[in-house]
């Protein structure tokens, strides 16, 4: 199984972080700043393990992307984890109802992140 991962956020100082921590953990990784653009990628390569899914982004929102994704054939069952600085109590619900399989919150406890790749790759 690939250990490849695609970082989807609209703030690049995100995927900065998250790439260096990943990285360091001998993850591949593969990243854009638009939920089309992610569409579009995996698509193109379906060898990712899991997708980590901002949920705030312009244009097409993470739960858009989602619902997307899901109704897409070839990638639908790619395993999605929502990461979002949304932390009340029924966003976690709202993620996984959109069809995320895991949610983690910004700003980032490294653990959960790992324990939650883990789970899938």
């Amino acid at each position: 199984m690939s250990k490849k991962i695609l970082i989807v956020d609209d703030d690049p100082n995100n995927i900065f972080a998250l790439r260096l921590t990943l990285k360091a953990r001998k993850y591949q990784l593969e990243s854009c700043m638009m939920a089309h653009e992610a569409i579009r990628i995996l698509k193109e390569d379906q060898d990712f393990c899991v997708v980590l899914m901002d949920m705030m982004m312009p244009e097409i929102d993470g739960y858009e992307a989602i619902k997307i994704i899901r109704n897409t054939p070839e990638i639908s069952k790619m395993p999605i984890i929502a990461v979002t600085a949304q932390a009340m109590d029924d966003d976690r619900q709202k993620c996984l109802e959109a069809g995320a399989q895991d949610y983690i919150k910004k700003p980032i406890d490294v653990d959960l992140l790992l324990n939650a790749i883990e789970k899938h790759c």
